[in-house]
């Protein structure tokens, strides 16, 4: 039988540092979940990429067991490192502070595309081009047909 779930917790984490302080210990402890144990095995997982942020969605169960999905990173964290930024504009409709290419795009919308909500990686395309645009960032070249 299924176990019954009582609750979600939404995390960004930057890949094989999670540790027991904020905001890890107390969203975690709030739920009753054994936050060492999460730790060891959300590090364990993320190895492969230390120092990117991945944003996890952990399953609480009502025997304070759980299980988590470790997404892509986001769109936004994926284009400040392609245009190699800190930050994006203060004024993205006025102040541009970088350019980001389309191959740069496509490359990002395939690793996304698994948690977008589209079906064509033209539409994914379109999705990461707007995220860009809301930055402050330019999108040089034109649309792939």
């Amino acid at each position: 039988m299924a176990k019954e779930v009582s609750g979600l917790i939404k995390l960004q984490i930057r890949g094989g540092a999670a540790n027991p302080s904020p905001p890890v210990g107390p969203a975690l402890g709030a739920k009753g979940v054994n936050i060492m144990e999460f730790c060891k095995q959300f590090n364990g997982r993320t190895q492969d990429k230390p120092g990117k942020v991945l944003p996890v969605v952990i399953t609480v169960y009502s025997d304070k067991s759980f299980d988590f999905v470790i997404k892509t990173p986001p769109a936004a964290v994926q284009l400040m490192e392609a245009a190699k930024l800190k930050k994006g504009s203060p004024e993205s409709n006025r102040q541009k502070v970088g350019t980001v290419s389309w191959d740069q795009i496509k490359t990002i919308a395939e690793d996304k595309m698994t948690d977008l909500n589209c079906f064509k990686i033209e539409s994914a395309m379109k999705m990461v081009a707007g995220t860009a645009r809301s930055m402050g960032l330019k999108v040089s070249g034109t649309f792939p047909a």
